[in-house]
C-alpha cells in the first residue's frame, strides 16, 4: 500500500511555480544593484539582502490580497486583437473597458508605473523602508512584464494542450541553466517615460508568445515521451517536472530567449530605480536611518506569510 501511495503521488504531482520563479526574481533584483551609479549603489549594496529576499513579496501577496493577481500580467487578447490598440494611459483604458475588466484581464504595465511613482515619493521623503519596499516590488513587476506568457490568455498553455509550460519557461529553464548565463548588463540608463517603457517591455515580450508555445509543441511531438519528465523532492513534496534533457532541448531551440529576457529584466530594473532617484531630485542616500516597520506593517507581513504557508493562492495559479 505504501508503494502504491507513492506511485499515485508521483503520477499526480504537479509543478506549481510562480512568475520567473523565486530563484530568478531574486537574482534579477540582486544583479540590478550593480547597474547603479555612485550615489545610489552604496545604499542598495548595504541593503542587498532585503532587495534580494523581498523580490518575491508580490507573489506571496497573491495568497492574501485579492487585488494582487492582476498586477503580474496582462491578457492582451482579452483586450484587443492587437496590443497596439490598447490605450496606454490608465484613465483612457478605464474609460474604454471599465475598471472591472482591467482587474480581471491584468494591469502589469500600469502597475509598473504606479509602483514607480511610489518609489519616487519614497526617495523624496528619504524613507528608507519605503525605498526598499517599492524597489523590491518594482523589480518584481518589471521582471514579470518580460515573461511572454504573462501577456497572453493562453498563459499556461491551457488552450493548446501544453499545461505546465508557464513554470517550464520561467522557472525550470532558468533554475537549470542560469548559472551559465552571461548576465553582465552595464550601467543603468535614465528612462524618460516610465509608462511608455513599461508598454515597450510588454509589447516586446508579447511578440515571443508564438515562439514559446510553438517550439515546445514541436519538441514534444519529436522527443521520446518516456524521457520528457522526471521527479524531484521539494520540501516534503515529490514534484513532477520537465527532465533536464527536455529542458535543455527546449532552451536550445529558443536560442537564448530566456537569458536575453533575464538580462533585459536586470538592466530595466536598475534603470527604473535610477530614474526614480533622478526624478526625486537625487537625494543623498548616505547615512540614512532605517525606519522601523509599524505594528500594523508587521501584522500585515505576518498575515501574508501565514497565508503563503497555507498555500491557497487567490486567482490564477500561474
Amino acid at each position: 500500500m505504501k508503494k502504491l501511495s507513492l506511485c499515485l503521488l508521483l503520477i499526480s504531482a504537479v509543478v506549481l511555480l510562480s512568475s520567473w520563479g523565486f530563484y530568478a526574481h531574486k537574482r534579477i533584483n540582486q544583479l540590478a544593484i550593480f547597474t547603479l551609479p555612485e550615489g545610489m549603489i552604496g545604499f542598495y549594496k548595504n541593503n542587498h539582502k532585503y532587495i534580494t529576499e523581498h523580490a518575491v513579496d508580490p507573489d506571496k501577496r497573491r495568497y492574501a490580497d485579492t487585488a494582487e493577481a492582476p498586477r503580474h500580467f496582462i491578457d492582451v487578447e482579452n483586450y484587443e486583437s492587437h496590443i497596439d490598440s490598447i490605450p496606454e494611459k490608465w484613465n483612457d483604458a478605464v474609460n474604454k473597458y471599465g475598471a472591472k475588466h482591467l482587474a480581471k484581464e491584468g494591469i502589469v504595465p500600469w502597475q509598473i508605473q504606479r509602483t514607480y511613482n511610489n518609489l519616487v515619493r519614497a526617495f523624496k521623503e528619504r524613507d528608507s523602508s519605503k525605498i526598499l519596499r517599492y524597489s523590491a516590488d518594482l523589480g518584481h513587476y518589471i521582471g514579470d512584464a518580460h515573461v511572454p506568457l504573462h501577456t497572453t490568455r493562453n498563459y499556461n498553455g491551457q488552450l493548446t494542450n501544453q499545461v505546465g509550460i508557464h513554470g517550464f519557461w520561467e522557472s525550470r529553464v532558468p533554475e537549470l541553466f542560469a548559472k551559465n548565463y552571461n548576465l553582465l548588463v552595464g550601467k543603468a540608463n535614465y528612462i524618460e517615460d516610465p509608462l511608455k517603457e513599461a508598454w515597450k517591455i510588454v509589447k516586446n515580450a508579447h511578440t515571443m508568445v508564438d515562439t514559446v508555445l510553438s517550439f515546445e509543441k514541436k519538441l514534444s511531438e519529436t522527443f521520446p515521451a518516456d524521457q520528457k519528465y522526471d521527479f524531484s523532492i521539494r520540501g516534503k513534496n515529490v514534484m513532477k517536472q520537465y527532465s533536464v534533457a527536455y529542458s535543455k532541448a527546449y532552451s536550445d531551440m529558443m536560442n537564448g530567449m530566456v537569458e536575453r529576457q533575464m538580462k533585459s529584466s536586470i538592466i530595466k530594473v536598475g534603470s527604473y530605480w535610477y530614474s526614480a532617484w533622478v526624478d526625486a531630485g537625487q537625494p543623498d542616500l548616505r547615512n540614512m536611518i532605517r525606519i522601523e516597520a509599524t505594528i500594523e506593517d508587521k501584522q500585515q507581513a505576518e498575515k501574508i506569510d501565514k497565508k503563503y504557508q497555507e498555500g491557497k493562492i487567490i486567482g490564477r495559479e500561474y
